[in-house]
């Protein structure tokens, strides 16, 4: 069916005044017209508003869920210790007995180790840490830096008592007749830190427990070291480099500014959990209830009481094992405050420097 030209014309000038009456109403729109967009934005608010109120209540009870559970954790272990801390007063913290039989009891065994080994660890894990991320980072060659971020990954992923099993059955006799021998015969022999390598070469103590948490700690530390330093912006380092710096100068002016609160947290990550970790320690430290001047010898550390203890323990002994676990939180406790306070203080010379 055909259109004369005249009827084309037509329907050209209907539709023309169609869309200049469509664009007259929505420009001036009438009385019903405005109500109906106004109910339509209030409507669009409502709903906007509910959903930002919604998701609001909802982020908060996950973060209070947190709180709470720390609360709670923090007022069992108190409620449970209770008993001792009222029998043992301050002094628990100082104290050396260690009798079941007569309930008499004291931190200070555990509280050595737990320190002794954890620093241990994180004087070995943290240069070493270093060293892998900034190979990894700056020097490392593109064929070979996948496969090796992959193998620190799965070293993270290891499960503790694996690196028990190997510090115990491998570790410490290979420890005990190459490792400890040379120590002694040259460590040992100096002043001062000479009674450190002393005593008997059995494989297994503070010093042993140090090693394996250090082994350990070392890929969360290096795997967060890695992660901060390539967000590092490359035209900063171009930047470096262009002005004629070498590697070292670009790490220590550019790079370590840059990713000090990265760095120092990993640091702190690494370190935590070597104060908290149980079964990796209780294998190779040799859960002996007394303090000795050799790092040889062995000794305990509060996980490891906890875990060969605990099972067994009653009445006053299960209210000092708490009130053990309640000191082992405020250690880490006061580990991550001071770690804040450090990077506030120095985030603070950075600013009056500037």
């Amino acid at each position: 069916m055909s259109t004369s030209p005249a009827d084309s014309g037509m329907l050209d000038q209907r539709e023309l005044d169609l869309v200049n009456q469509q664009n007259k109403a929505f420009m001036n729109p009438t009385p019903s017209d405005s109500g109906m967009l106004d109910q339509r934005r209030l409507d669009v608010g409502r709903k906007q508003h509910f959903q930002d109120f919604l998701f609001h209540k909802l982020t908060m009870s996950f973060s209070l869920i947190v709180l709470v559970s720390l609360i709670g954790i923090i007022a069992s272990l108190a409620v449970v210790a209770w008993p001792a801390l009222q029998k043992f007063g301050v002094g628990f913290i100082w104290r050396i007995e260690w009798d079941i039989v007569n309930e008499e009891f004291g931190a200070a065994i555990a509280i050595f180790g737990t320190l002794a080994s954890a620093t241990i660890a994180i004087l070995i894990a943290m240069p070493l840490s270093f060293g892998i991320a900034l190979f990894l980072t700056e020097t490392c060659p593109a064929w070979l830096r996948r496969p090796l971020g992959t193998a620190i990954e799965l070293l993270a992923a290891v499960p503790s008592i694996i690196y028990g099993m190997f510090g115990l059955f491998v570790f410490a006799p290979l420890f005990a007749e190459y490792g400890q021998p040379a120590l002694q015969s040259t460590l040992g022999q100096m002043p001062l830190i000479g009674p450190l390598f002393g005593g008997a070469m059995n494989g297994i103590g503070i010093l042993a427990a140090g090693l394996i948490l250090a082994f350990m700690i070392l890929p969360f530390i290096a795997a967060v070291m890695r992660d901060v330093f390539e967000i590092v912006p490359s035209i900063l380092r171009e930047s470096a480099y262009g002005l004629g710096c070498t590697t070292w100068e670009v790490v220590r002016h550019i790079v370590l500014p840059y990713t000090q609160q990265g760095v120092i947290g990993g640091v702190m990550l690494g370190l935590g959990r070597a104060l908290g970790e149980t079964m990796a320690v209780t294998f190779v430290i040799g859960n002996s209830q007394r303090i000795s001047a050799s790092l040889f010898s062995p000794g305990s550390s509060i996980a490891s009481t906890l875990a060969n203890e605990f099972g067994e323990a009653a009445d006053m002994h299960l209210s000092t094992l708490f009130a053990l676990g309640l000191l082992l939180f405020v250690i880490t406790f006061f580990v991550l405050a001071g770690a804040k306070i450090l990077i506030i203080r120095t985030e603070r010379a950075k600013g009056a420097k500037t």
